[in-house]
């Protein structure tokens, strides 16, 4: 007599098994969609899907904080290692805000806690931070699984928030509110996040990610990317059901070959699409230039006093995370820094709001 396989089990070998097909389809797609245009994408996707992250050592503890390691998930077939940093004066009895950091495709941890320089910032703002790492074996190119079936992005959604509820129950000191961003792929993941779990977060970001819950297949995903899909708002609407989503900084580059900034337009859309009928958001939109960083223009919708959606223009940035170090991959130092830009909108949702 066979044994039926749990929706559960068959999702772990599904999600494994779909990570070793995806950067190969995923290939093959953007391969053929770059020869009908010139074939300028192909050779970005390619960059972007075979690139490998610039080595880093792996931070250590460091004045004004400690670095944490572990693995945490839901069985033998969906473990992850995560780092966390806390910085110093931490305590249970006035939790930090967490920030959960997810990297982009071909990075670990260790890179991108490099590229986002996420302990100084911590440091400086009073925040801990939680940076899950993809196992290969759910994905070669380790990128967080944005696009699918409900059961493999579900599942990999369950992991990420077993782990956050992990990391709180061990360290209480790190209890607080709790807000998500991410690169690329992370970034994708960070909204998808946020839009399953919406009274988990105090506010979500995306830099230079694609719309969340715009493809299900490989080469939808290559035409999302390109920004030629959109988010299935009433799909959205229907989840919901009523409940409203955490405040959204979107962060993108003009320039970017590999996701194109329509994602980030479409990410706002979506949010201000999914508010109450009752609730209107109003538009201002400001030139922002400090130093020798590149400029950016900076989009505010309100709904009160403070604004809902932001998203920010990085001029001339391409598919990279802005102001990060030279010498590493997907970082340009030329752009104003992108995580003390994400905080300064989230730390605003920590501040009461005064009744006029």
């Amino acid at each position: 007599m066979s044994r039926r396989k749990s929706p559960l089990v068959s999702a772990l070998f599904k999600l494994t098994r779909a990570g070793l097909k995806q950067s190969t389809r995923i290939g093959k797609a953007a391969t053929k969609q770059g020869i009908k245009t010139g074939g300028q994408l192909a050779k970005a996707t390619e960059r972007v899907m075979s690139a490998v992250a610039t080595p880093a050592e792996a931070p250590g503890s460091v004045t004004g904080g400690r670095w944490y390691e572990g693995r945490w998930g839901l069985g033998p077939l969906a473990m992850r290692r995560y780092r966390l940093f806390i910085p110093v004066g931490a305590s249970a009895r006035k939790p930090l805000p967490l920030l959960l950091l997810l990297h982009g495709c071909a990075q670990d941890t260790a890179a991108f806690a490099a590229v986002t320089r996420c302990a100084a910032v911590a440091k400086s703002r009073g925040f801990a931070v939680l940076m899950p790492e993809q196992a290969r074996e759910a994905n070669p190119q380790r990128c967080w699984n944005w696009f699918g079936s409900d059961a493999k992005v579900g599942l990999e959604m369950q992991i990420l928030m077993s782990m956050v509820d992990h990391v709180v129950s061990t360290h209480p000191r790190v209890g607080g509110p709790l807000f998500a961003i991410g690169l690329s792929a992370g970034g994708s993941m960070a909204l998808s996040l946020a839009l399953r779990h919406p009274e988990r977060f105090a506010a979500v970001g995306s830099h230079s990610g694609a719309a969340p819950s715009s493809a299900t297949t490989t080469l939808q995903a290559g035409q999302a990317m390109r920004g030629r899909r959109s988010p299935d708002a009433e799909a959205l609407a229907l989840r919901l059901q009523g409940r409203r989503l955490p405040p959204l900084v979107l962060i993108h580059g003009d320039l970017d070959p590999m996701v194109s900034i329509e994602n980030a337009r479409a990410s706002a859309g979506l949010w201000l699409e999914l508010l109450p009928d009752d609730v209107v958001a109003r538009e201002t939109s400001t030139e922002v230039q400090r130093g020798t960083r590149r400029g950016l223009t900076r989009s505010d919708w309100k709904t009160g006093r403070r604004p809902y959606v932001r998203l920010l223009r990085i001029h001339g940035l391409s598919h990279a995370w802005s102001g990060g170090p030279a010498g590493q991959a997907f970082s340009d130092p030329t752009g104003p820094d992108a995580l003390r830009l994400a905080w300064q909108f989230f730390a605003a949702t920590l501040v009461p709001t005064v009744s006029a």
